[in-house]
């Protein structure tokens, strides 16, 4: 395995994935909503087409019925929390990999960076449950034809009037079955990836930026490759009417798979796999360029 950069710092890693996390959220969002509103159609009546037949059937009815402003619908509750949930992102697998070290200088193995990565999806959720919960009630509102919620603070409002804390962080348990181990893959493929990319002789911190974009833009495919099956449970439980599953992700498991097959377990992943590359390549290099200029010396 190729050298790591050292030192590890956690701080630094926490303003470092903050930015990034910024530029994630302009430029994934429009694909983001093409992916919740395909996770969270019905299915058609016998002899009815659905309302969207994929990816670019759903991103056409929504540009010609909303406009652009409806790619972009639900953006607000990412946005307030993008930085603190990047933030801490970072920051955990950051101590992650400082906790498994016996000294500052000591190189993690591939097994150790996914345990560090793992850390970092545990931090994330407590802030990512209630922004994904907004974020996809607010995306599909206008698909559906009611207009029940005017914006994210309404919609927090409104989810904690009708069911307390506990409405505004449904689906949490899930957030977390899709945050660990795709956050594990993304950070180890990552690691990986610069490891090999190295040339012979050379250091990691030395890469070039095309090889840091394409290093984060392919590690963040093989994050959504895991991520997918429980990120589609989520979307369908988090925007389901409040007593439709009792028994949380096991009924909607049960009615997606009786319903649809196993391949409804992967709806929306031809947005979510045009999406990963390009968002994921952002955030790398955005991190990336910060500390080449000298204003983080962070590690990824």
């Amino acid at each position: 395995m190729a050298e790591q950069p050292q030192p590890i710092s956690p701080l630094k890693n926490f303003f470092a994935g903050g930015f990034g996390g910024v530029c994630l959220v302009f430029v994934g969002h429009p694909l983001d909503t093409i992916k919740v509103r395909l996770q969270t159609q019905p299915k058609p009546q016998p002899g009815q087409a659905p309302l969207y037949s994929g990816t670019f059937d759903c991103f056409r009815k929504t540009l010609v019925g909303e406009g652009v402003r409806g790619l972009y619908r639900g953006m607000a509750a990412p946005i307030i929390g993008v930085t603190p949930m990047f933030a801490v992102c970072f920051f955990g697998f950051g101590l992650g990999k400082r906790l498994q070290q016996r000294k500052p200088d000591d190189v993690l193995t591939y097994p150790q960076l996914f345990a560090a990565g793992m850390l970092s999806g545990v931090f994330t959720t407590v802030i990512m449950a209630p922004g994904e919960r907004i974020k996809c009630l607010l995306q599909i509102q206008a698909a559906t034809g009611e207009t029940k919620y005017s914006g994210s603070l309404d919609c927090a409002k409104q989810l904690y009037r009708e069911a307390g804390i506990r409405g505004v962080y449904k689906g949490t348990v899930l957030t977390l079955m899709r945050d660990v181990p795709a956050s594990g893959m993304y950070f180890m493929t990552y690691e990986w990836l610069k490891n090999i990319l190295t040339p012979e002789g050379k250091s990691v911190s030395d890469l070039s930026v095309p090889r840091i974009l394409f290093a984060g833009g392919l590690a963040g495919i093989f994050n959504w490759a895991v991520a997918i099956p429980p990120d589609v449970l989520k979307s369908r439980f988090q925007t389901a009417p409040a007593g439709k599953y009792p028994n949380g992700f096991r009924d909607v498991l049960r009615e997606l798979i009786r319903e649809e097959g196993v391949a409804s377990l992967y709806k929306g992943f031809t947005a979510v796999m045009i999406r990963a590359f390009p968002a994921n390549a952002i955030v790398k290099s955005m991190k990336f360029l910060k500390t080449k200029s000298g204003t983080s010396n962070a590690p990824d």
